[in-house]
């Protein structure tokens, strides 16, 4: 059987391959879910996604499953035990980030309602689809990932450049940029 034509990024291995098989440009609604991808995407910065996406199921553990109300109440003394793991990226930066990510995330569940509603305005709730024949046609951010990221920075979030946003856009389906030719493309149009 013939190999499955996929976005050229994800052909590493097997771990690349299912991320971008079942999640990688998949709408996702779910407010902790959509936390767990921004700090993630943030976690990224200087790395490569490879990196942290292999670390994941250890990210959960730490991060209490990204539970945000656990997480911005986190002490010095919770932080450096997170400094402490090696199944995380132990950057003190990033990790406090996460903190302060967590922070402002409930303030913006507490005013829209959901992490989702706010995010997804950005794309008026409808993913974005476009239409590339190869990655070097992918852009690293746009006018909406800008404003995103200056909308999140403004609201306390950190490690949201728009180049973060854009990958998170990607990551959680706002933006569907798989190449023409993969399967997942042929698979929706």
């Amino acid at each position: 059987m013939a190999e499955k034509i996929r976005c050229g990024w994800s052909t590493k291995d097997q771990l690349y391959k299912d991320y971008h098989d079942n999640e990688w440009g998949v709408p996702l609604h779910d407010d902790v879910r959509l936390f767990e991808m921004l700090n993630l995407e943030g976690a990224q910065a200087g790395l490569s996604w490879y990196t942290v996406l292999s670390k994941r199921e250890n990210y959960r553990k730490a991060f209490d499953q990204w539970d945000a109300k656990k997480i911005a109440r986190y002490t010095d003394k919770k932080v450096e035990k997170l400094l402490e793991d090696p199944g995380i990226i132990r950057n003190r930066l990033k990790v406090l980030a996460t903190i302060s990510n967590a922070k402002a995330y409930l303030k913006v569940q507490e005013e829209f309602g959901s992490f989702d509603k706010y995010i997804w305005q950005f794309v008026e709730h409808k993913p974005l689809v476009n239409h590339f024949t190869s990655l070097s046609q992918v852009p690293a951010k746009t006018a909406i990932s800008d404003a995103m990221s200056k909308d999140l920075l403004k609201r306390g979030f950190k490690f949201v450049g728009s180049t973060i946003c854009y990958a998170f856009m990607q990551a959680t389906g706002m933006v569907d940029d798989h190449i023409d030719a993969c399967w997942k493309r042929s698979k929706k149009h």
